[in-house]
């Protein structure tokens, strides 16, 4: 078990490098809507979506309804399967059954398939299993993994979970509480023991991947080197090595996102994403919208009732 410190949540993020400068969201966005990739969301959880809007969700998985989307030319959409409340047997067949409905499908209209295995912020759910079965099921037909990295992305901007110098923190007031020393990781399904995500990966997988075998792409890499250097680091992953994103704003997901893009399109990686909810938001390159007032919910409200 790793001890970890609990900070003051302003000073260590006053301490950290200014953001990247450049807001990437309408180059997200018309890459994404150019791009021959369908983004597919694997929720976990009905709460996954709360960060997105004007997106498809789906809550049965025939290969009819995925088609349905596919024949739309929707970019985006989820897949809601409630596995985090399911058997660890009951979440690896939905995962696989999904799986493969998706390459049928994307192979049919020739599309790129980019697969977000979406989370808990606060690292609760079956990992690696979801993952590993996604991985496995994506892969070519000689059973060889063709899936060269998972990046393991917590950092939930509106929850207050953020990573820093690959710690994962949940922030309570104006302390920053390292995750494995919250009542979340007494889970008693999901339980862990450790904050540094480095760590976690060698504690969930067994050992399957040492720390010093996890990648790990930090604030200052996002915030100083840019997409280019996230798209570097991510052309280094191969055979599902696994790699942790440090955090703390939505524009510091944009930078991960554009770099990832870059990877999947020019490097031709294949990726796999285990992530909270607000890695989706920027994925896409979809505006973030204010908070609904009473002023806006009652314009809403047809007076007419019903």
């Amino acid at each position: 078990m790793s001890s970890q410190t609990i900070l003051d949540k302003e000073e260590t993020l006053s301490s950290l490098p200014p953001e990247w400068p450049v807001d990437l969201t309408s180059t997200i966005a018309s890459r994404v809507s150019t791009d021959d990739q369908t983004i597919v969301a694997i929720d976990d959880d009905p709460t996954g979506t709360q960060t997105v809007y004007d997106l498809p969700v789906l809550t049965e998985w025939s290969e009819e309804t995925i088609e349905a989307e596919f024949h739309r030319g929707t970019p985006a959409f989820y897949i809601m399967t409630n596995s985090r409340s399911l058997t660890p047997d009951e979440a690896a067949s939905i995962n696989e059954t999904i799986a493969h409905r998706l390459i049928q499908v994307a192979k049919k209209y020739k599309r790129r398939l980019s697969v977000i295995s979406r989370s808990d912020s606060t690292l609760r759910g079956h990992y690696p299993l979801e993952i590993d079965v996604l991985a496995k099921a994506l892969s070519q037909q000689d059973g060889e993994s063709n899936i060269d990295g998972q990046l393991i992305i917590p950092f939930f901007l509106e929850g207050g979970r953020l990573t820093i110098h690959d710690v994962h923190y949940v922030a309570e007031g104006k302390k920053l509480i390292p995750a494995a020393e919250t009542p979340f990781a007494k889970d008693a399904a999901f339980g862990f023991t450790n904050s540094n995500l480095l760590d976690y990966v060698e504690e969930k997988t067994q050992g399957r991947f040492k720390r010093d075998q996890v990648q790990s792409i930090t604030i200052e890499d996002i915030r100083k080197g840019g997409p280019d250097i996230v798209r570097k680091k991510l052309a280094t992953l191969s055979k599902l090595q696994p790699c942790v994103v440090n955090a703390v704003t939505l524009r510091d997901m944009q930078v991960l996102a554009l770099g990832l893009l870059d990877a999947e399109a020019k490097d031709q990686k294949r990726i796999l994403v285990r992530s909270a909810a607000s890695f989706v938001q920027a994925r896409i390159g979809l505006p973030k919208k204010p908070l609904l007032n009473a002023d806006t919910i009652n314009s809403l409200n047809s007076s007419n009732g019903g």
